[in-house]
């Protein structure tokens, strides 16, 4: 057996057993494709989270994150979980991440616990019935980015806690990122996300998807300061924050398990 050391941590909480679940696995070296998803499948996780040092000069380490379906190009809880881990281990203030698809991200220690910065992605009005109509409920205007983060607003918090989506449908239309949003009633903004296409039929509280409703609520809010709450049925909350071209997300992770992965060694 190879002893691969593994950490399983709840984002975007304060207390175990809400927010969202990760894996962190930091590695030696990068192993192959085939067998990284087979451990983020065994994980069974919405994402598992692999680093590698990076030796380019660029940051601290290289990451890449895998659903139990398929790598995917941007996960934010994974990364302030794998930053929480790190940070705990090696000690520091700041630890800096290399990816393949969105660029060099950072997590800093904050009074919150951590502050996360991602790319701020942009989206433009648009339509698409089909996706509305799997949905379900009142949408009132549909954004979407060529890269797959597609936003749809709600009237208000009550449609978006009443969503009973057509997961099978909802797969066919591809990997999309499916985030639906409305003014909170506790928090500036409420969300829930849909990801049946990339192996998660409703993720718990999403990095990337607030990303996403940074910039989109800033601009409707006429401020770059927010609060969001995702109500899954794990929930969680954060403080975000747009940065010039960043949303910079802040919340605690809760470290829930702390051992190793044995993995078969052929």
């Amino acid at each position: 057996m190879i002893r691969l050391p593994y950490w399983h941590v709840d984002a975007f909480a304060d207390r175990a057993f809400t927010g969202n679940q990760a894996a962190v696995m930091p590695l030696d070296a990068w192993l192959d494709d085939a067998t990284l998803l087979s451990i983020a499948e065994e994980n069974n996780f919405a994402e598992t989270a692999f680093l590698v040092k990076d030796d380019t000069g660029e940051a601290d380490w290289e990451l890449r994150w895998f659903t139990p379906a398929m790598e995917i190009r941007l996960c934010g809880h994974a990364t302030l979980a794998s930053g929480h881990v790190l940070l705990g281990r090696d000690g520091g203030n700041t630890v800096t991440f290399r990816t393949r698809k969105a660029g060099v991200l950072q997590v800093d220690r904050s009074e919150s616990g951590y502050a996360l910065a991602l790319p701020a992605i942009r989206t433009e009005k648009s339509a698409w019935d089909e996706a509305a109509a799997l949905l379900g409920g009142p949408v009132e205007e549909v954004w979407r980015n060529p890269d797959g983060y597609e936003v749809f607003l709600y009237p208000d918090e009550n449609a978006i806690r009443a969503l009973d989506p057509d997961f099978r449908g909802l797969k066919a239309l591809g990997t999309n990122l499916f985030i639906c949003t409305a003014p909170g009633t506790e928090t500036d903004i409420v969300s829930r996300v849909f990801v049946p296409g990339g192996g998660i039929d409703e993720d718990p509280v999403t990095g990337g998807a607030h990303a996403v409703l940074t910039p989109f609520w800033a601009a409707r809010l006429g401020r770059l300061e927010l609060t969001a709450f995702q109500a899954s049925a794990r929930s969680g909350k954060m403080t975000c924050r747009l940065d010039g071209d960043r949303s910079v997300l802040s919340g605690d992770c809760v470290t829930v398990v702390e051992g190793t992965f044995l993995l078969p060694q052929e």
